[in-house]
This record gives C-alpha cells, structure tokens and sequence, in this order.
C-alpha cells in the first residue's frame, strides 16, 4: 500500500492510456517478440509482450510505492531498451508524465530541462554516468526488475484522486526554443494513441514485422518508432547507438535481427550509400528489409533514387509533422521514385486529422501550386508548451474556418501547396526553425547561447547545404570593439556545455560587422557567400 492509501487504479483497458494501447499483444499474442536488443555480452536478446508486461508491473508498483501523484513527472535517462519501455509504460499507467532525454545531454541543458520540468524523480538506466541531479527531485536507476531508488523524491502532498483520464499527460518532449531555453510539448494519451490508430489504419506494419528504431529516445520519432510498432503487436528492434555511425556495423546488425523495416533520418542512410552499396544491395536482393520509413528532415530525391535502386523490393514510407501532433501524414511513396519527381510528396493527413492551407491573407489557399501555412485540426494535437501560455497560443489558434466554434487547430508554421496530384508538397517552414539530422533546432536558441558568450556581441545561425548535399549549422558571431577577439575553440567549448550536440554549429565565422541589406536586415546571401569564400 503506498503513503497515500489504496493503490491507484491501473490505467483501465476501456479509456485511451499509451499503456493499454500499446500492451494489447500482452492478451493476444503473449509469446511474439515485443523487443529484440542488443544482449550485453553480445548477440541478441528477445523479450515478449508478456515479459515486458511484468517489466512493466513490477516498476509501476516500485514508482506506485513512492506516494507519486497523477501528473508529477518523471525524468528518464537512458538509450531505447525493453527497460526503457517498461519505465515509460509504467509512467503511463500511474499517470506520470515522462520526460524522456538521452545519456550524453550537457549537465546544462538537463538541468535546464529540470528546471522547467519541475519533476518530482529522475531515473537513469543501471548503466547510467549521470550525477549532480539538484534536489529535491528523487534519483534512482532502473533495470530488468524495476527501478532502485537512491534517493526518494520530496513529498508533494496529494492533488488528485489519483485515477488517470484520456487527457492526462502521457509525456513532455523538451525542443530547442526561440527564448534559449528548452521548449516542452506536452502531449496526452488521448493525442498519442488517436495519432497511433491512424498510422495503423495504413496498413503499413504486420505483427510479423522488426522495425529497426534508430533516433535517441528524446526524439519524438523514437517515441513513434515504439508506437508504431507495439501498437501492430510486431517488434521494436533498437539499434545500438555505437552501430549508427559505422555503416558496416548498422547493416551486419540489420542482417543479424532479421529487422524488417527500417525508421531512420535520411541522413542514416547517406554513409551506407557512400561505403557500403554492396551490403545494402545484399539486403535488397534478400527481400530482408520490406519496408524503409524516414522523417526529420528532407530526403534528398537523388539519394532517395539511389536507394530505392539497392533496395527494389522495400516499400518507402515519408512520415512528416511536427511534434505537437506526433505526425500529420505517413505516405508510401512510389518505387522508383519518376525520375522528373523535385519535391517528396508528404500524400493527405492520417485518418482521424484534416490539413488546410491558409495564406498570408488569412484565406484559405485553393487551386494547387499555390504555396500556404499548414493548419491541422486533429484529435492528436499537443496539449500545449509546458508553462508556456503566451507561446502556446501562437501554435493553438481558432479554427480559421470556424472560429465561433472556439475549435483549436495547430499553426504549424510549415509551408506547403497542393499539387494536381491532390497531395501535399512541403516547401520549408515560414520560421527560424530547421531540422539537422532529423533534429528540430530553433536558429534562435543558438544564436542566443553564443550571444551569451563574454566578448560576443551578436550570432547569426543559418544552415548552408553542402555539395553533397549534407546539411551543415553556419554561425557567425561579431564581438567588441575594444576587446580582443574570442578564441574559437573557447567558444565552441562554452556552446557544447550548453547544447545537444546536434545544436553545436559545423562551422564558426568571426566577423567585424554583420552585413546589411538596404532596409536595414541582415544580408542573409552575403553571410552566405562570405561562408563559401
């Protein structure tokens, strides 16, 4: 019994929960693999739907024991494991909110994201290196029998009956922020599991199949990955986080677990073109790999081609949208891809959502070609940004088209048009905002860090496309005129303990004066050329 009397209900099978959804092969197909990892003396380890259920219950009972109250948050630290899985499911069973980050994240930045987060526990995998969590948050580290606490959360006293409900928060995703500080998107059951039945409406997974998940666990696409696959009862394969930058050792893993489908950033695949065309072939010609998603950033078409070509049979599969809705669309692109194709159709919105195009004017955009803001009305939508109202109120607005409604839709700020196809064309965002390597980064944060910088009077954050077509973060910084000038590697030193790493810029310009164009803004395609020169 915890501190605070009975137990809690579990999260109940007839109401929208991640857990229920999620663990349903538990009752049907108990034996089929719901996990296959990485064994820690080597080869492959399987955990079935019915072990990680008792993962599951035995760290739901551990945290139900520490008197935790629906909606205090938990901060988790770990790689994607069937014992990760197992803590975020209990989480969603008690009604405590997650909040996922990989190992490696600068102290700062999690302390940060701590800060906001206001968490009553954070939790580590056993393996875990991570010291110096402030208090009064609660620590512990979790493994195959539960979480082991290490020092007991602060008392927070009761708020709630303590039953969980469809719009409970199920976690926080903390993105990069226009204000320098980490932006939470706070999602709930009823938003992730209503995303979740449209995906699978697709028909694009079997319970058969392996799904090779590839993005950190504080990614939301690593999120989808687990979604998308438990909840078609087939089975999340991790991939190690040491297999990714070696392309032989990402596909001999493939091979050696069978995996079936892979979810990746494009830029995954870009090393494994370049050094490994034979093995990828290989794993063409065996028909292995059925099916190939990608998200996070643009898939460059002549790589995409290229791709398609080592791998005739798979099916390609184009997931787009932003975090506050999970995704807005999942579509199976052709096969090859036609050779005059210039832009990556991202197809109509999943079932169960309705994208519209509204201009600049404020009217709806008709007639395709025409290029308007995304608007999304869906029942999968964010809650809002974690304590965030006034930013919250920029992305929920009233429905355009219904504004007496008092319906909220997301104001993406994607930019898109409609082509004779019917189906939806991304064209970029209308903001700062940009992906690098499959990772949301807001220019502004960067930029806001490096101005924070002694001697650092101004940053300007820009991403420059290199000939191989590989993304690249460009900053450029001025400083004081009476001061000396800033050391270089002093800077990128003082960014990389503030920022993840996929934040931390490729290239870093010092310059006396930002170049401005003639109505006073600064000159984007002189910075731009100063960068090639």
């Amino acid at each position: 019994m915890s501190p605070l009397g009975p137990r809690p209900p579990r999260a109940h099978a007839s109401v929208d929960n991640l857990r229920t959804y999620l663990l349903d092969g538990a009752d049907t197909t108990p034996h089929r693999p719901a996990v296959i990892q990485a064994a820690p003396g080597g080869g492959l380890e399987t955990v079935t739907y019915e072990e990680l259920t008792a993962r599951t219950d035995r760290c739901a009972e551990a945290l139900d024991a520490l008197g935790l109250d629906v909606g205090d948050r938990v901060v988790i630290e770990s790689d994607t494991s069937a014992d990760a899985l197992a803590t975020l499911l209990a989480c969603a069973t008690l009604g405590l909110p997650f909040v996922p980050v990989a190992p490696g994240l600068p102290d700062e930045r999690l302390h940060a994201i701590i800060a906001g987060a206001e968490p009553a526990l954070y939790l580590q995998a056993e393996d875990g290196t991570r010291t110096g969590i402030p208090e009064p948050v609660g620590t512990g580290r979790f493994g195959p029998g539960g979480p082991a606490l290490e020092r007991a959360p602060a008392p927070r006293g009761p708020r709630r009956r303590r039953v969980v409900t469809p719009v409970d928060t199920a976690y926080i995703i903390f993105t990069s922020g226009t204000t320098g500080r980490p932006k939470g998107v706070v999602m709930s059951h009823r938003g992730v599991v209503s995303f979740l039945r449209g995906v699978r409406a697709s028909g694009f997974l079997t319970a058969e199949d392996r799904v090779a998940g590839t993005a950190p666990l504080q990614f939301d696409f690593a999120l989808f990955d687990i979604g998308f696959a438990l909840s078609h009862g087939a089975a999340l394969v991790p991939v190690p986080r040491d297999r990714l930058s070696w392309p032989r050792r990402f596909l001999a893993f493939l091979r050696e677990a069978g995996v079936t489908q892979v979810d990746a950033v494009p830029s995954l695949w870009r090393p494994a073109l370049r050094h490994e065309p034979e093995a990828l072939a290989a794993l063409g010609e065996s028909g292995a790999v059925r099916g190939v998603l990608f998200s996070g950033e643009a898939f460059p078409p002549g790589e995409l081609r290229a791709l398609q070509k080592l791998l005739p049979k798979a099916r390609f599969i184009n997931l787009y949208g932003p975090t506050e809705v999970m995704a807005i669309s999942v579509t199976e692109l052709p096969n090859p891809l036609p050779p005059e194709a210039e832009r990556l159709s991202i197809g109509t919105a999943v079932p169960g959502a309705e994208v519209t195009l509204i201009g600049t004017d404020g009217r709806v955009v008709d007639g395709s070609g025409t290029v308007g803001e995304i608007h999304v009305r869906s029942t999968s939508l964010f809650s809002g940004y974690w304590n965030d109202p006034e930013t919250t109120r920029t992305a929920l607005v009233p429905d355009p088209l219904d504004p007496a409604s008092g319906r909220m839709v997301l104001k993406t700020g994607d930019l898109a048009s409609v082509g004779p196809d019917g189906c939806l064309y991304f064209h970029g965002r209308a903001d700062s905002q940009v992906q690098i390597r499959g990772n949301r980064v807001e220019l502004a944060e960067v930029e806001v860090r490096f101005a924070a910088f002694p001697g650092v009077t101004g940053a300007v954050a820009m991403v420059l496309a290199q000939d191989d077509d590989e993304p690249r973060l460009h900053v450029f910084v001025t400083r004081t005129a009476d001061g000396p000038a800033p050391d270089a590697k002093e800077i990128t030193a003082f960014v990389r303990a503030g920022l993840p790493a996929y934040m931390v810029p490729h290239h870093l310009h010092l310059v006396d004066a930002f170049p401005l164009t003639p109505n006073g803004k600064v000159d984007g395609t002189a910075l731009r050329a100063l960068a090639s020169s």
